[in-house]
């Protein structure tokens, strides 16, 4: 669970990140955000592990003050959150598996990270993870001979062999074609309905977010101008979303 009391986002430049957020999401939700470019979407989701640290209010998960971790305490919180970007951050000149075995990283002796060793427990626990997106087969291949689908693919298991509660997903198919994109929603679907991970994901392509998404969010100007069930969008929220401009926020 995770809730946004009253928050605010100023960057030092003074634009205006969030304003007025007030927001609460239950453990095994599937949430979609959705706005123009620039509403603040991918500040919204960022601010949940700190990546954007918020300058007011107040932002908990599992009851936790996000803002007020530091260090040790902060990474703990991360770990419990799981991670993916459009761009895959993956290291393509190594394996698939190394990819995912990297997710282990923080939790090992320094020397073993430094010299990327692993246990067989580490392994098997990667090869699940492949085998839970489809691309078990992959494991022993170079990234770099994925395609893109198979990357983000990648992505997803190495932040699933980390145990998250929470999985945020900043744009996770706005590379992708829409048959790749579909999969890779299938995916989180599934991730989400069988694991009963919470999934809150900024995405650009509303048809994809009202398929598979239960719950909508929809920013305007840093501003939530819209917070129900999938169901219920229709032009008029739509209009209310994206219509009268561009936004000025990020």
């Amino acid at each position: 669970m995770f809730e946004f009391i009253d928050v605010h986002k100023v960057y030092p430049n003074g634009t205006i990140g969030l304003k007025d957020i007030n927001l609460h999401v239950d453990d095994g939700e599937f949430v979609a955000v959705i706005g123009r470019s620039g509403a603040g979407k991918s500040t919204l989701i960022r601010a949940i592990n700190k990546m954007h640290p918020i300058t007011s209010g107040k932002l908990l998960v599992n009851e936790i003050d996000v803002g007020s971790l530091e260090g040790k305490e902060l990474r703990k919180l991360r770990r419990s959150i799981g991670m993916i970007f459009q761009s895959f951050n993956l290291v393509t000149r190594t394996s698939v598996i190394r990819n995912v075995l990297t997710s282990s990283v923080p939790d090992l002796p320094l020397w073993r990270s430094i010299f990327g060793v692993f246990s067989q427990a580490d392994k098997i626990k990667a090869l699940e993870a492949l085998d839970k997106v489809g691309i078990l087969e992959k494991a022993y291949d170079r990234v770099d001979q994925l395609s893109g689908g198979q990357q983000q693919r990648v992505a997803l298991a190495r932040t699933l062999a980390q145990n998250p509660n929470i999985i945020l997903a900043d744009e996770p198919v706005a590379a992708l074609d829409p048959v790749t994109a579909k999969q890779v929603m299938d995916d989180f679907k599934r991730i989400n309905s069988e694991l009963g991970i919470t999934v809150i994901i900024n995405i650009h392509h509303v048809e994809l977010a009202l398929e598979y998404a239960d719950r909508i969010i929809g920013i305007k100007r840093a501003h939530i101008v819209y917070d129900g069930p999938s169901r219920h969008v229709d032009a008029k929220v739509l209009s209310s979303i994206y219509g009268d401009g561009d936004d000025e926020s990020v």
